[in-house]
């Protein structure tokens, strides 16, 4: 059955960076094109980012385009989600999941918080 497994999220001060990463097992990873999202308690989830199998077709967010950037590694079945100049607004579960800017549910998540 496909598992997704995100890590990398904590605590981290506005202007600040953080590389959230996701495990897949259960699917031919290389196949499959991934994606990022995230939610907020009593908030629908929103698109983050999308990457297609071969790590070339990228979608951005429009809230999140030249500060995120998502990437893979089909060796290692990973995809990454790296943010930088974080703002309080990006506080949120993070979750990856499969398909190209799908929000189906994925993994258990990674929280991060952006604060001082």
């Amino acid at each position: 059955q496909v598992q997704l497994v995100e890590s990398g999220g904590g605590l981290v001060e506005p202007g600040g960076s953080l590389r959230l990463s996701c495990t897949a097992s259960g699917f031919t990873f290389r196949d499959a094109s991934m994606t990022w999202y995230r939610q907020t308690p009593g908030k629908e989830r929103e698109l983050v980012a999308s990457i297609g199998n071969f790590g070339i077709s990228l979608f951005h967010s429009s809230s999140v385009r030249g500060r995120f950037t998502i990437s893979r590694d089909n060796a290692a079945n990973t995809v990454y989600l790296q943010m930088s100049s974080l703002k309080p607004e990006d506080t949120a579960v993070y979750y990856c999941t499969k398909g190209w800017r799908s929000l189906t549910p994925g993994g258990q998540g990674t929280r991060v918080t952006v604060s001082s």
